[in-house]
């Protein structure tokens, strides 16, 4: 019985697998959701990896990228994160019309049924006529140190906040709200929050309280600030 084969495209290089994912599911590429986009792209190098396919370090770079943007998002400096995803924008803009371009030209040539003659050498004159003022100067050699910065690894100083963020999970504080019902059989609504120590376990408590409501175990009475829970059925 012959075994299982997977039969995946071949792209030139990351931007092209990129404009691809993109026009397969009808993305905005003047506002890439990056995280939908990650995910496609590591699908598709997971199932490159299955089908026995070497990915050149391109590709790994394309993703460690995405990442990299992607984390960025989270924080709250978004202006850096916008300019990362104009940034790739403009790449896959650039490289979409190099590549219709080549299409076009590619349809044009007729190959060895033309003939002419040999090209007649042209002068080229080296001497670059242009004048710019120091700021234009200025301004294009900030912006060629910022887009080399842009492409070293990711600082570990960026991660940071991310993996070493506290969680607290919804359902423990589900329990917790629980335990307290069953001894006392209502409690005020800011009692559930005098332990939360930091926002992650308000939030984890906020959105416990959510689910028992949700699911009718637990209901929420009071008028002017006083609010207590009480359980379901109880008068």
């Amino acid at each position: 019985m012959n075994s299982l084969t997977f039969k995946i495209e071949t792209f030139e290089g990351p931007l092209d697998l990129l404009l691809h994912l993109i026009s397969k599911h009808k993305l905005n590429i003047y506002d890439i959701p990056i995280a939908k986009l990650l995910e496609q792209y590591l699908d598709y190098m997971e199932q490159a990896k299955h089908a026995d396919m070497e990915l050149a370090s391109e590709f790994v770079e394309m993703a460690a990228r995405l990442v990299h943007i992607k984390s960025v998002m989270l924080l709250p400096r978004q202006n850096e994160a916008e300019d990362l995803r104009r940034e790739l924008t403009g790449e896959l803009i650039e490289y979409d019309l190099c590549k219709r371009a080549a299409q076009q030209l590619a349809q044009q040539y007729l190959g060895s049924v033309l003939f002419v003659r040999q090209p007649a050498p042209v002068e080229i004159d080296p001497t670059y006529h242009k004048h710019h003022l120091p700021g234009e100067l200025y301004s294009a050699y900030a912006a060629a140190m910022l887009r080399a910065e842009r492409k070293l690894p990711p600082k570990r100083e960026t991660f940071t906040p991310l993996v070493e963020r506290k969680m607290v999970s919804v359902g423990s504080r589900v329990i917790r709200i629980l335990r307290l019902l069953r001894q006392t059989g209502r409690s005020a609504y800011g009692r559930l929050f005098s332990s939360a120590k930091d926002r992650p376990e308000v939030v984890a408590t906020f959105l416990a309280l959510l689910e028992l409501v949700k699911a009718g175990r637990v209901d929420v009475k009071g008028r002017q600030g006083e609010v207590s829970l009480v359980k379901k059925g109880e008068k």
